[in-house]
């Protein structure tokens, strides 16, 4: 795999996380720029960064770039996806890749009109033990899957003027971390979900504070999925089916598993990737997207689990100011 040159858009923790990934799997980072020049110097510094930007439409405008990383709060995703595709980038983009359904259709069919690749951060769609086990369901060991449970509670600071309280910014659980219980319980159903049932308790600012969310299928599998923001809970997902079922703890970044059997109460751990590595695996996944265009086995999740997401805001009738 030859390396390829990445562009990052935002300079925030995350950009941080990315910047060692990169560094490690692809030996480089060609260009940054941040809103904030000081940042972006600070961040070309610390990652040895060859150019930085005075714009995005700047960096965009570069030929030398393949992929743009984009870090920024949600309300911009959107934006610097188009851009960037209309620029003939490569995106990866973090998670949640876009606000809403018709957003992510739009860049989906700019990026198929230009022969590009886009990909969102949703770790555990990259991890190696999630596709160990999406093998071992394949094959039967524990049964047709009946029930998904998912849990994710961060305990955020309260401050009203936090991105994760601003309406303004596409703020709140949902798109926060419920992209993560909502991605899980998509990755293991064997089709979207046709039924959703929701409710939400909501933050001063308006943005959802914490929500129960049930989801069905077609195939009459469910998932049970609850998020909290300002209260903590483990990050806990279980996989149920008719011979057993998968516990994993910390599943957004998770490398270890354990199965249950129920006939015989045998218990089975399985140990696979590691969890420091989350970011590299999203880093060789995407420039294998890119270079031998293999095929993203996980968009359409990316698809279904936006239309999901777009589906649990409707029914609660929350818009953000700028949709």
């Amino acid at each position: 795999m030859t390396n390829l040159n990445w562009g990052i858009l935002g300079s925030g923790w995350i950009a941080q996380e990315m910047g060692e990934a990169l560094q490690t799997v692809n030996g480089s980072i060609y260009g940054v720029y941040s809103a904030n020049p000081a940042h972006a110097q600070r961040y070309a510094a610390t990652y040895s960064v060859a150019h930085c930007y005075k714009s995005a439409e700047e960096m965009l405008a570069d030929p030398n770039i393949d992929i743009i990383y984009i870090a920024t709060p949600h309300n911009l995703h959107y934006q610097f996806i188009r851009q960037a595709l209309l620029a003939g980038k490569h995106v990866f983009c973090e998670k949640s890749i876009t606000v809403n359904a018709s957003q992510l259709q739009e860049c989906a069919a700019l990026a198929a009109e230009k022969n590009l690749v886009i990909c969102d951060g949703v770790t555990l769609f990259h991890m190696p033990l999630y596709k160990e086990l999406k093998k071992r369901i394949a094959s039967g060991a524990i049964g047709q899957v009946k029930m998904v449970q998912v849990n994710f509670g961060s305990c955020k600071e309260y401050d009203v003027n936090n991105r994760f309280f601003s309406k303004e910014l596409a703020g709140g659980a949902l798109l926060d971390i419920g992209v993560y219980a909502v991605s899980f319980a998509r990755y293991f159903m064997g089709s979207k979900a046709n039924v959703v049932l929701t409710t939400a308790n909501y933050f001063e600012t308006g943005v959802d504070e914490s929500s129960g969310i049930l989801l069905k299928n077609p195939d009459g599998e469910m998932a049970v999925i609850s998020l909290t923001m300002r209260a903590k809970q483990p990050k806990r997902g279980v996989i149920a089916g008719e011979k057993g079922y998968i516990e994993i703890n910390n599943y957004p970044r998770a490398d270890k598993a354990t199965i249950t059997y129920t006939e015989d109460g045998r218990t089975e751990t399985i140990e696979i990737g590691s969890t420091a590595k989350a970011l590299q695996y999203e880093v060789e996944d995407m420039q294998d997207y890119v270079q031998n265009r293999t095929g993203q086995a996980n968009f359409q999740y990316v698809c279904d689990v936006m239309d999901t997401l777009t589906a649990i805001r409707s029914q609660w009738g929350m818009v953000y100011p700028f949709e």
